[in-house]
C-alpha cells in the first residue's frame, strides 16, 4: 500500500506577521512561515559643515571661560569677537549649500548661549563685578538671563517678527559690547577693579536691551549677490584697514554706535507716528513698484 508524506511543505508565499508594539501587518513576498520582516530605520544623520562653524563658535565661548579662570582677558574678549564671527558664517554656509535643519538651529542657539551668554557674564564677573559684591555677580547674572531670554524669544517669534529689525539688541552685539570694554581697557592698561561701575553700568544695559522691544536693524535685507557700486568695495577697504589699524578702539566704537541706535529708531518711529512695534499683525502687500 502506498504511503504518503504527512509533513506539511514550507509555504512560500506572502504571510502577515504583527510585530511587537506595532498594529501594522507587514506583508513581505520573501519570507517563509515562522519568519518575521523587520522593517530597516534609516539613520538621520546632521550635516557637517555649517555645524562645523557653529562648534568652532562653541569652543571659542568655552575658550574665553578657560582665558577669564587664567587671567588673560585680553584673549577672552578677542575668542568672543571671533566667536561672532564664526556665528554669522554658520548660518550662511547652510543656506548657501541648503544644508538647513532643526538641529542646527537648536544647536547654534545652544552655542549662542554659552558664547553669548555665559562667556561675557564670566569674563566680566572675573575681570571687574567681583569687587562689587552681591551688585557685581547680580549684575552678571541679570545679562546672563537676559541672553537667554532673548533666545528664546528669537527662537519662538521668528516668523512674526519684522525681518528688517531685531526685537531687542540681538546677543552678539550685547557681548561685544561688554567684551569690546575690557579689551579697550586691558589694551590701556587699566585695571578692572578701577572701573567696576563703569563695567556694571554697560553691562546692566546691555542685558536690560536685549529683552527690551527697541527695534535694531538687523542687515538682512543687504543682497550680497547683488552688484555693487565699486565705491561701496572701497569703503570696505577703508574699514579693514580701520579695525586693523586698532581694533579694541574701533570695535568697541561701532558696536557702542549700534548698541544706542535702536534707541533711535525706536524714538523716530514714535515721533513720526509710526509702530514701534516690530511684531507683524498683518501680512503686507507685496511692493508691485
Amino acid at each position: 500500500m502506498a504511503t504518503f508524506n504527512r509533513r506539511k511543505a514550507k509555504r512560500k508565499f506572502p504571510i502577515s506577521k504583527t510585530l511587537r508594539g506595532n498594529k501594522q501587518t507587514l506583508h513581505h513576498p520573501h519570507l517563509e512561515e515562522g519568519e518575521v520582516h523587520r522593517p530597516t530605520l534609516r539613520r538621520r544623520g546632521i550635516y557637517l559643515l555649517p555645524n562645523a562653524f557653529t562648534t568652532a563658535a562653541l569652543f571659542c565661548g568655552f575658550y574665553a571661560i578657560v582665558m577669564a579662570m587664567n587671567l588673560k582677558f585680553d584673549h577672552a574678549s578677542i575668542a568672543i569677537f571671533a566667536a561672532m564671527v564664526l556665528d554669522g558664517i554658520d548660518g550662511r554656509v547652510a543656506r548657501l549649500t541648503n544644508t538647513q535643519s532643526e538641529f542646527g538651529a537648536q544647536y547654534d542657539s545652544l552655542s549662542d548661549m554659552v558664547s553669548f551668554g555665559v562667556a561675557p557674564a564670566l569674563v566680566v564677573y572675573a575681570w571687574s563685578l567681583r569687587g562689587l559684591g552681591k551688585l557685581g555677580w547680580l549684575a552678571a547674572f541679570v545679562y546672563c538671563a537676559g541672553a537667554a531670554l532673548r533666545l528664546a524669544r528669537f527662537n519662538t517669534n521668528i516668523e512674526v517678527v519684522d525681518k528688517r529689525y531685531f526685537q531687542g539688541l540681538p546677543s552678539p552685539a550685547a557681548a561685544a559690547l561688554v567684551a569690546g570694554f575690557i579689551w579697550l581697557m586691558d589694551d590701556l592698561r587699566f585695571a578692572g577693579a578701577d572701573l567696576s561701575w563703569a563695567a556694571w553700568i554697560i553691562t546692566l544695559y546691555a542685558g536690560l536691551t536685549m529683552v527690551t522691544n527697541v527695534p535694531f536693524y538687523s542687515f538682512k535685507q543687504v543682497n550680497f549677490r547683488k552688484s555693487v557700486p565699486f565705491i561701496a568695495v572701497f569703503l570696505i577697504v577703508l574699514a579693514f584697514v580701520a579695525i586693523s589699524s586698532d581694533p579694541p578702539k574701533v570695535l568697541f566704537g561701532l558696536f557702542v554706535v549700534y548698541g544706542l541706535s535702536g534707541y533711535g529708531v525706536f524714538f523716530w518711529r514714535l515721533l513720526k507716528g509710526k509702530p514701534v512695534s516690530i511684531i507683524q499683525t498683518k501680512v503686507e502687500a507685496p511692493d508691485l513698484k
